[in-house]
């Protein structure tokens, strides 16, 4: 029998603070993997793209996931798909999880732990781009550091007012703005031009950038790259999906104390994440746990 995970279920069964431990201890552990995760994805004679994540694999855990999602920039939600995860014993369909929130949940919250782990003693957070994973990266970074004052900005003016609203924050009219005010700026769009130079930026700055998780997406310039700090969660995933220049190191070293990571408060520090399949299989065995335990989802079979 498969168990069914809608988005409701899983929001029922996923807590910030579980999911941020079981990304961190992913961060540390996951290259103790001899198998090396694959991303695959391909154009569409529609208005979107196809992308496929294989294996999700993570040591200690008897599962894996395979991951397919749709992306169409114009739709809502703009990502739609299925998570699937499978017994490491015999291949059994374990569950099916709504893929467009264990992504939002996964991204989110990974580039929350990022951002902590990157970023100076600042305490001015800035939004670029008010949507799914963007709500994620501000409730995981409440749970790891404190925050006083929030500024949005979103091509959308309502969606940015709505995010503004729920989060206690000031909405600004360009991204430019955001940096001007922020000593955080997590940024996550759809934009194949930059939204930041170097001379956007100030000395002690961190940028998290979840926009560049295909070919042609860039958030932030090659100037402002090149003066920081570039931290990304694969070297050769981000080399191939079009990160502006080679990474200076992954977030695992960073949380494996390899790296230092930070090193004064005047350094420019970014994380740019492209996603790992191991980050499904992480929230995934999570909600999984979880929900048999307190008897949610829908079991189903598949083969009667």
């Amino acid at each position: 029998m498969t168990l069914l995970l809608t988005r409701g279920d899983l929001e029922a069964v996923l807590e910030p603070e579980a999911c941020i431990d079981a990304l961190r201890d992913g961060f540390r552990h996951a290259e103790g993997v001899p198998i090396a995760g694959q991303r695959v994805r391909t154009d569409l004679p529609f208005p979107g793209t196809a992308t496929a994540l294989i294996p999700g694999l993570l040591p200690g855990i008897a599962a894996y996931t395979v991951k397919v999602n749709a992306k169409f920039p114009a739709a809502r939600p703009a990502l739609r798909g299925v998570i699937c995860l499978h017994s490491g014993a015999d291949g059994e369909l374990l569950a099916l999880l709504d893929s467009a929130t264990v992504t939002a949940w996964r991204t989110g919250l990974a580039a929350a732990l990022g951002t902590h782990l990157l970023a100076g003693r600042g305490d001015v957070v800035g939004v670029i781009g008010a949507g799914a994973q963007a709500e994620l990266m501000v409730r995981g970074l409440a749970a790891l550091r404190p925050r006083s004052a929030l500024v949005v900005q979103d091509t959308s003016a309502d969606r940015a007012a709505e995010f503004a609203a729920r989060h206690g924050g000031r909405v600004v009219s360009c991204a430019a703005e955001v940096a001007v005010a922020a000593d955080i700026v997590l940024s996550a769009t759809w934009s194949r031009e930059p939204l930041l130079h170097l001379r956007d930026t100030r000395p002690g700055q961190h940028f998290t950038s979840l926009g560049v998780d295909e070919p042609g997406k860039a958030e932030l310039a090659a100037d402002l790259l090149d003066a920081a700090l570039l931290v990304v969660d694969d070297r050769e995933l981000a080399a191939r999906v079009g990160v502006l220049r080679a990474a200076d190191a992954t977030l695992g070293e960073v949380a494996r104390s390899e790296h230092p990571g930070r090193t004064t408060d005047t350094d420019r520090t970014v994380y740019a994440p492209v996603g790992m399949p191991w980050q499904d299989l992480a929230l995934a065995w999570t909600a999984y746990g979880r929900a048999e335990l307190e008897g949610i989802g829908r079991r189903v079979d598949l083969l009667a």
